[in-house]
């Protein structure tokens, strides 16, 4: 619904093909994030040759991209979630429930922090808000807590976190065939795509979508999930 008020929201998967998800595995933030950002690197190989008196730079691999997100989780009572515009069905006040942001805190280090046991790594997440979706694991967390009751129970903290983006192997191959001249034609699915609508975007031309259904071992190219990653192949056109 146009006006809607959406929720950044963290999914784990106990897989790196994003396949299984965690059970109660999904985190909606009380409050959404003020600010996110992309870290983006280059590496370069700086060795030197034996006998030289210096070196030229030379590049080495990118790697993956990483995601800073700050935001806040508040249970003063004073902030206000709007729910749609046509409705205040879903306005709410995020007041103390008799353990300040404690259950909330929680719930988020369950999802994006605690080991999987049976994996053991910690969960792999898919992050989305508006156009904000993104593939990988946490790497740093840290939670200030800013206002207390006066027991001590914390009822506002601000959380920083870190992740970094993860590439399925295959994508990863594709991304680095320096014989292939279409480097950078691997995308993310967001809502609303499609395969022929993607392809359309790739190559200016819709016919090709099955060319690229096939290589990407894509069965039903009318069910397409938000944050799946499609490669398209060099293709002849015709």
């Amino acid at each position: 619904m146009s006006g809607e008020l959406i929720k950044l929201k963290i999914k784990a998967y106990s897989d790196e093909r994003f396949s299984e998800e965690i059970s109660e595995g999904v985190f909606k933030s009380l409050l959404n994030p003020d600010k996110y950002t992309f870290n983006y690197k280059i590496e370069q190989n700086n060795n030197q040759a034996s006998g030289t008196s210096s070196s030229a730079v030379r590049f080495n691999k990118i790697p993956p991209e990483n995601l800073d997100l700050e935001f806040v989780f508040d249970r003063t009572g004073v902030v206000v979630d709007y729910g749609s515009p046509s409705t205040d069905a879903d306005d709410k006040v995020y007041k103390d429930e008799g353990n300040g942001i404690i259950d909330d805190i929680e719930k988020f280090k369950r999802v994006v922090f605690d080991y999987n046991g049976d994996k053991h790594r910690p969960n792999y997440l898919v992050i989305s808000w508006g156009t904000l979706l993104f593939k990988g694991t946490l790497t740093e967390m840290n939670i200030t807590y800013k206002l207390f009751k006066s027991d001590g129970l914390p009822l506002r903290a601000s959380v920083r976190a870190k992740f970094k983006g993860f590439v399925e192997d295959n994508l990863r191959v594709a991304r680095e065939n320096n014989s292939s001249p279409d480097l950078t034609h691997v995308r993310m699915v967001k809502e609303g795509d499609n395969l022929p609508l993607m392809t359309y975007r790739i190559y200016g031309d819709p016919k090709y979508y099955l060319e690229v259904a096939k290589a990407n071992g894509i069965a039903n190219f009318r069910k397409l999930k938000a944050g799946q990653m499609i490669v398209f192949p060099p293709i002849e056109k015709t």
